[in-house]
C-alpha cells in the first residue's frame, strides 16, 4: 500500500528558497514535506486565493536621504508583470549585526506586511559613504526572516544607483523577488503571474549576459548566472518535466566558472547550494541515481565552506537540505545507511537552528526529520523509530501554529497522520489509527480543495489508507466505504493528465480498498473493479519508470485475480494472477527487497497449489511447496518472530495439502 506524501517542495525545503540568494535573498522558509517527497507545495503563505498579482511595499530605505536611491528600486519593479507596488514612507532599521537587531527588523517588516496586506516587504540601507545599496526580501509567509550570522542583503555597488539601476538591476531584482513570493502562488492564476515573470526576467538576464556590459568583472557575471539559475529552478520546480531544471543545472555550472572557490568562497557555496537542489529535483524526477548523487555531492561541497563557526545559519542550510538529498537517495536503496546519514544531518542542522533563534526553521527540520525516521521505522520495521517520528511532528506544531502558518500546520499534521497509521498497523489495538483519522481531518481545515487541491488530494489519499485499515480491524463495510469515498475525492484532482503517478497510486489504493470490499461483501463485482483500479494503475506505474511500485501494483492485481478466480472456479483467472505475482517477482527480486519477495514467494504458492489441485498436476503443487518453502528461508533470516511463524505455518499447510519434499526447519 503507498503511504503517499510529498517530501517537500524542493524549491523551497531542498535548497532552503533564500538559500540559493544567500547575500540577496534574506527570508526562506523551508517546506515539511517530500517532498514531498517529497520536498512541494505546503507552508504556503496567507494570501487571499483568486488574486491576479502579488503586492509589494517598498519601505523608504534607510539614509536615503534626498529618496532617489528608494524611487530608483521603486521603478525597477514597474517592470515586472503581475507585481503590484505600494511604497510606504517608513524606514525599517536595516543596519546592524546582533541578533536583537535582527529580531527587532523581523518584527518590524511583519508590522509593514500586516499594515498594507501586502506579500513581500523590501526593506534596506543606503550605506555610507559613497551610497552602496543594501535591500533585504521578507516574504509574508511565516513571518520569519532569516537573518542570522553569516547572511549578508542583496548588495549593489554605488555605481549601479543612477537613473539607469532598473535597466541594469532590474531583472535581478525581478528574479529575487519572485523567487521570495513563489511559495505563494497557490493558484492558478497567481502561478501564471509567477511564471510569466520569471520567464521575462529570465530573459532579460540571458541578453544581460550575451551584452558586452556583462564581461567584467568576473563576481558580476557569476551573480548574474546565479540569477538565472534561480529562476530556471523556481520554474522548474512548478513543472512536470526536466527542461527548466536542465537549464538551472547549465547556469549554476556556469556560475561556478566564474565563482572560483578560492576568490568567492561563499558564493561558490551559495552556487554549489542551488546547484544542488536542481540536481535533487532533478533527480527525484528520474529513476537513476545518479543526479540525486551529484546533488548530495554539491552540498557537501558547500559545506565545506559554509563553516558552522562562521556562518552557522548558512551550515545549518546545508545540513538541512544534504539531509534532504540523502532521503531522497536513500529511496532507491535497499538499506538504511543513507535513511541514518539523513537523520543525522537534520540533527546536526538542529544544533544551530535552534527553537529561540529561527523558530520556524527549527519546526522546519523538525518535521523533516520526522520524515526520516518514519522511513527509517517503516524499513526496518521498528516502532521506537516511529515514535520518535510522532515526537518530532508533534514538537514542529509547537511553533508552526494554525493561527500563525495554517498551510504548514496542514502539512505537519497530515505527516503526523502518515506516522500514526504506520505506528497504528503494528498494533492491536486502534487508537493510533483513531488519532491518524483526526490528524487527517484537521490537516483537511486548512488543505482545501479551493485552496491547494494537490495537497487537498493527497491528505484525502492518506485518510483513505487509513480508514481501510481501520475497516479490516471493524466488522461491517462503513469504513471501507468511507475509505473508497476518499481515494474518489484524492482522484478529481490527482488527474492522468496533471499528476500522472500520484493518479496512478490513488488507482492502486482504490483497488486495495475494493478488494477488501469483494471480500467482506463476497461481490464479484468488486473483485472486478479492483482489479479494473489496478490495472488503470498500471497505464503509468510502468516497470520502466518505478519498477518497485510497478511490482507492487502486480503483486495487488494477483492478490483480486486469485480472490476473482476462487469466487468465480477460473482457472483463467487463476492464470493471470499467477502471471501477475511472477511478472512482480522480476523486480521484487531476494537481494533487493527480501521481505516482498517472500511476501509474493507465499501469495505465488497458494496459487500454484489451487491451480495443481484444479488441473490434477504434481508439478504444480511440487512448485507451490517450493514457493512457500524459499519464503521461509527469508523470514528466517530477515523476519520477525511472527513473520517466521506464520511462513512455518504455511509450509507445514502446503505439505500436509500437496505433500512431498523435506521438512521444514524447526
Amino acid at each position: 500500500m503507498d503511504r503517499l506524501w510529498k517530501w517537500l517542495p524542493v524549491a523551497v525545503a531542498i535548497t532552503g528558497l533564500g538559500a540559493w540568494w544567500t547575500g540577496f535573498l534574506n527570508h526562506y522558509l523551508p517546506c515539511p514535506e517530500r517532498v514531498t517527497l517529497a520536498f512541494g507545495n505546503v507552508w504556503r503563505g496567507q494570501a487571499e486565493p483568486g488574486e491576479h498579482r502579488f503586492r509589494v511595499v517598498l519601505c523608504w530605505l534607510e539614509g536615503d536621504r534626498d529618496g532617489d536611491s528608494t524611487r530608483n528600486v521603486a521603478q525597477a519593479f514597474t517592470s515586472i508583470e503581475g507585481v503590484e507596488l505600494v511604497r510606504s514612507s517608513r524606514v525599517v532599521a536595516a543596519l546592524g549585526a546582533a541578533d536583537h537587531w535582527r529580531e527587532a527588523m523581523r518584527k518590524d517588516a511583519r508590522s509593514v506586511l500586516e499594515d498594507w496586506g501586502a506579500d513581500l516587504a523590501v526593506v534596506g540601507l543606503v550605506k555610507q559613504p559613497g551610497g552602496a545599496l543594501g535591500l533585504w526580501f521578507v516574504p509574508a509567509y511565516g513571518g520569519e526572516g532569516s537573518l542570522g550570522r553569516g547572511d549578508t542583503p542583496y548588495e549593489l555597488e554605488n555605481a549601479t544607483l543612477g537613473s539607469d539601476f532598473h535597466h541594469d538591476f532590474g531583472a535581478e531584482l525581478a528574479t529575487v523577488a519572485l523567487v521570495a513570493v513563489a511559495p505563494l502562488a497557490t493558484t492558478e492564476a497567481r502561478g501564471r503571474v509567477l511564471e510569466t515573470g520569471l520567464r521575462g526576467a529570465a530573459e532579460k538576464l540571458a541578453t544581460l549576459l550575451e551584452s558586452p556590459s556583462a564581461v567584467e568583472p568576473t563576481e558580476r557575471r557569476g551573480r548574474l548566472h546565479l540569477s538565472l539559475g534561480t529562476a530556471f529552478a523556481t520554474l522548474g520546480e512548478r513543472e512536470s518535466g526536466s527542461g527548466e531544471l536542465e537549464r538551472a543545472v547549465a547556469a549554476y555550472q556556469a556560475a561556478l566558472r566564474e565563482y572560483r572557490r578560492e576568490s568567492f568562497p561563499l558564493s561558490w557555496a551559495m552556487t554549489q547550494n542551488g546547484l544542488g537542489a536542481a540536481l535533487a529535483l532533478l533527480g527525484e524526477r528520474e529513476s537513476n541515481r545518479v543526479r540525486l548523487e551529484q546533488a548530495v555531492a554539491a552540498f557537501r561541497a558547500a559545506l565545506e565552506e559554509y563553516d558552522q563557526d562562521h556562518v552557522p545559519l548558512l551550515w545549518a542550510m546545508a545540513q538541512h537540505n544534504l539531509g534532504a538529498a540523502l532521503a531522497l537517495l536513500a529511496e532507491r536503496e535497499t538499506g538504511s545507511a543513507l535513511l541514518r546519514e539523513s537523520v543525522a544531518a537534520y540533527r546536526a542542522a538542529l544544533e544551530e537552528r535552534t527553537r529561540e533563534r529561527v523558530p520556524l526553521y527549527w519546526a522546519a527540520t523538525q518535521n523533516n526529520l520526522g520524515n526520516v525516521l518514519q522511513d527509517l521505522g517503516e524499513h526496518e520495521s521498528d516502532t521506537a523509530l516511529l515514535r520518535e517520528s510522532v515526537a518530532a511532528y508533534r514538537t514542529a506544531l509547537e511553533e508552526s501554529a494554525r493561527e500563525r502558518v495554517p498551510l504548514y500546520w496542514a502539512a505537519t499534521q497530515n505527516n503526523l497522520g502518515n506516522a500514526l497509521w504506520l505506528l497504528g498497523e503494528r498494533e492491536a489495538s486502534t487508537g493510533h489509527l483513531e488519532e491518524a483519522v483526526t490528524a487527517y481531518n484537521r490537516a483537511l481545515e486548512e488543505r482545501t480543495r479551493e485552496r491547494v487541491p494537490l495537497d487537498w488530494a493527497e491528505t484525502q489519499n492518506n485518510l483513505g489508507n487509513v480508514l481501510r485499515s481501520l475497516g479490516e480491524r471493524e466488522g461491517g463495510t462503513v469504513r471501507l466505504y468511507e475509505s473508497v469515498a476518499a481515494f474518489r475525492a484524492a482522484l478529481e484532482e490527482w488527474t492522468r493528465d496533471h499528476v500522472p503517478l500520484d493518479w496512478a497510486a490513488a488507482q492502486n489504493n482504490l483497488g486495495n480498498t475494493l478488494r477488501y470490499l469483494g471480500e467482506r461483501e463476497d461481490s464479484m463485482v468488486r473483485f472486478e473493479e479492483s482489479v479494473a483500479a489496478y490495472r488503470a494503475a498500471l497505464e503509468e506505474r510502468t516497470r520502466e519508470r518505478v519498477p518497485l511500485d510497478w511490482a507492487a501494483t502486480q503483486n495487488n492485481l494477483g492478490h483480486a485475480l486469485g480472490f476473482l478466480a476462487e469466487q468465480a472456479g477460473s482457472t483463467a483467472h487463476l492464470e493471470e494472477a499467477i502471471a501477475a505475482y511472477r511478472a512482480a517477482l522480476e523486480e521484487r527480486t531476494r537481494v533487493r527487497v527480501p521481505l516482498d519477495w517472500a511476501e509474493t514467494q507465499t501469495n505465488l504458492g497458494y496459487l500454484l497449489g489451487l491451480l495443481g489441485e484444479w488441473e490434477g498436476s504434481m508439478a504444480y503443487s511440487a512448485d507451490a511447496v517450493e514457493a512457500f518453502r524459499l519464503a521461509l528461508d527469508v523470514f528466517v533470516d530477515e523476519g520477525s518472530p511472527e513473520s517466521r511463524a506464520t511462513a512455518k505455518a504455511n509450509l507445514d499447510a502446503a505439505l500436509r495439502r500437496w505433500g512431498g519434499g523435506r521438512q521444514p526447519p524447526p
